[in-house]
């Protein structure tokens, strides 16, 4: 495999984690760097050895030898960033939420199957081995019919109406921040749910974004999902997945764990196997070997990772919001 060298649009504290897990990979270095500010774009690119530096999200797009952009800006920039990348033909992977609305996201992916370009969203969680361990559990009837699928992610964060979190401006509040984690494990498990089958309540802040939002999803053949996102408690930050036979138990924090407890319902000590999967790194490695080795294949859109599968999960999150009252 080839060596890609890779760019990153927006370099904030996820970034950075990317970056540094791109070391991880011996076929991947980080080649440039952009930002608002040409001071931070420089800052960023000494610390982790990017030759090229630009204080212009679209100065990047004109980079000599880049193969693929990594979006990490806010995220009501997410789709402009995206169609000036694809646009020149770069592939992209796109941080979540890939889109603040269905209508971006179907642009977004129509214009990367126009222009042939590969584009997946950043959705890490899929490719954590823990978690990819879980679903291959579930398939193989591990724990019987999965039935059930309740997660939550919360951490306290103090009301700071400038920060992005909490600004309106910036696409903030908990639901597209991380309430967008138990979605995607619902939808990976049980597929899209039907609009008249969601059911969702949140509570906002002075600044107008939810601070928590709870929702479930109902799916034929009396299977359930639930979630629960909030920016003002720490929650367990657990997901369980609940069969016919067994449960799978995710531990904290669910969406890049290390661990994993599967369990029979006889309820003795042998039915209840703890699984240690621990990785390097933070986690974001998995998901950029997987983007390299798609392109590597000649591929435009991930088997994992479908643009299908991101416009449903956009078209969920945009139900969701209609039901709370939520409008950006």
């Amino acid at each position: 495999m080839k060596t890609y060298n890779w760019g990153i649009i927006g370099p904030g504290r996820i970034a950075r984690k990317f970056a540094d897990d791109l070391h991880l990979l011996p076929n991947a270095r980080l080649h440039a760097v952009a930002s608002s500010s040409g001071e931070r774009a420089r800052e960023f690119a000494a610390t982790y050895g990017a030759p090229y530096a630009y204080g212009r999200y679209d100065d990047l797009v004109h980079c000599p030898g880049l193969d693929v952009v990594y979006i990490a800006t806010p995220h009501v920039l997410h789709c402009s960033n995206t169609l000036m990348c694809l646009e020149r033909g770069i592939p992209v992977l796109c941080e979540k939420p890939f889109a603040m609305n269905s209508a971006e996201a179907i642009l977004m992916a129509s214009t990367a199957r126009k222009h042939r370009v590969f584009l997946m969203e950043a959705l890490w969680t899929r490719f954590i081995p823990a978690v990819s361990h879980a679903f291959d559990l579930i398939a193989q009837g591990a724990i019987g019919d999965l039935h059930t699928v309740i997660s939550d992610f919360g951490f306290h964060m103090p009301f700071d109406p400038a920060h992005r979190i909490y600004n309106k401006a910036l696409g903030g509040g908990s639901l597209l921040d991380i309430g967008i984690y138990p979605a995607l494990l619902s939808l990976f498990l049980f597929g899209k749910p039907a609009s008249a089958d969601i059911r969702a309540a949140a509570t906002f802040t002075q600044t107008g974004v939810d601070e928590s939002c709870i929702f479930s999803f109902r799916y034929p053949g009396n299977r359930l999902a639930s979630g629960h996102s909030t920016v003002v408690a720490t929650t367990p930050v657990e997901a369980r997945l609940y069969g016919t036979e067994g449960t799978i138990h995710l531990h904290s924090r669910w969406h890049h764990t290390q661990k994993l407890t599967l369990s029979r319902y006889e309820g003795s000590d042998e039915q209840k196997q703890d699984i240690d999967m621990p990785y390097k790194g933070w986690g974001y490695s998995f998901e950029a070997a997987h983007v390299m080795q798609c392109l590597e294949n000649g591929q435009e859109e991930s088997e994992l990772v479908p643009l299908d599968f991101t416009l449903g999960l956009v078209e969920t999150l945009d139900a969701i919001r209609q039901q709370v009252g939520l409008v950006y």
